[in-house]
């Protein structure tokens, strides 16, 4: 609990700092590139593209689902995805990216990770809205369910925010966990729901325990907000089994910054 305290303290205590931090980790990230910021979209819209290619002219498998083409369902699901593979990747790095806070400046390691998540957050904002108008464009104006979107994303922001928490310090720790970490986020993308419908499995263990996948529960939020048109509070299941995965992860997140915080400054 004191550790718990410990961080929240340093939270606010140090928020202008951390927003500052943000701003400045959103430059850096396109700092010397000739395009810039368009990288932020650039990026996503090939790997949406290929995809979208794959699955509808190659394996002519990209049919409409819930009435909506297959292309505007497969970005409504991948566009979170962007946020959460920066927060595995450069999340996991992040204070190895920035040793200078912490063996210079005693900069708290905690909120190290927060300023990362803002960073990433706020450049998935501006592909979200960018799916919004695309939706639009295809003749799906925003309906009322758009409403429930930044329940999505909030819940994303935190048990990411956390999992970072969780990861970083152990990063910092040994790079074979970073190595770790790069090896399995081709299967969490593969095997999350992210390119096929979850609810179409058969299989009821196996339906299930996708449910307690947290990459699972936020890219079939999205499409409930755009293409299904269900209410969060209507599959009260799914967001209990996030809950507990998120408490879960919470509680070892603040073991490993409890074991780790006065050693990392030591190894970095």
């Amino acid at each position: 609990m004191n550790i718990i305290i410990d961080v929240i303290k340093e939270h606010i205590e140090y928020r202008t700092q951390i927003f500052k931090l943000a701003k400045s980790d959103m430059i850096r990230t396109y700092r010397g590139a000739a395009l810039g910021w368009l990288w932020a979209i650039i990026k996503p819209v090939i790997t949406i593209f290929v995809y979208w290619f794959a699955f509808t002219i190659g394996l002519r498998g990209g049919k409409p689902i819930n009435g909506y083409p297959f292309f505007l369902w497969l970005t409504c699901g991948i566009i979170p995805w962007f946020y959460m593979n920066e927060m595995l990747t450069q999340g996991t790095n992040c204070i190895r990216k920035y040793d200078y806070l912490v063996t210079k400046m005693k900069f708290p390691v905690s909120t190290i990770p927060t300023f990362v998540s803002i960073s990433k957050i706020f450049i998935n904002l501006c592909l979200i809205i960018l799916v919004i108008l695309l939706f639009w464009i295809f003749g799906y104006p925003p309906s009322i369910y758009l409403l429930q979107l930044p329940f999505y994303i909030l819940c994303s922001f935190i048990f990411f925010t956390i999992l970072t928490l969780f990861t970083s310090p152990l990063a910092a720790m040994s790079k074979d966990f970073s190595n770790l970490i790069r090896s399995i986020i081709t299967a969490i993308f593969w095997l999350s729901g992210i390119l096929w419908e979850v609810d179409k499995i058969t299989i009821p263990w196996l339906k299930k325990l996708l449910m307690f996948n947290p990459v699972t529960f936020v890219c079939t939020g999205f499409r409930n907000c755009f293409i299904y048109q269900t209410w969060f509070f209507d599959q009260s299941k799914r967001l209990g089994y996030f809950v507990i995965v998120t408490t879960i992860m919470f509680i070892l997140s603040i073991f490993v910054y409890k074991k780790f915080r006065k050693e990392i400054p030591d190894v970095l």
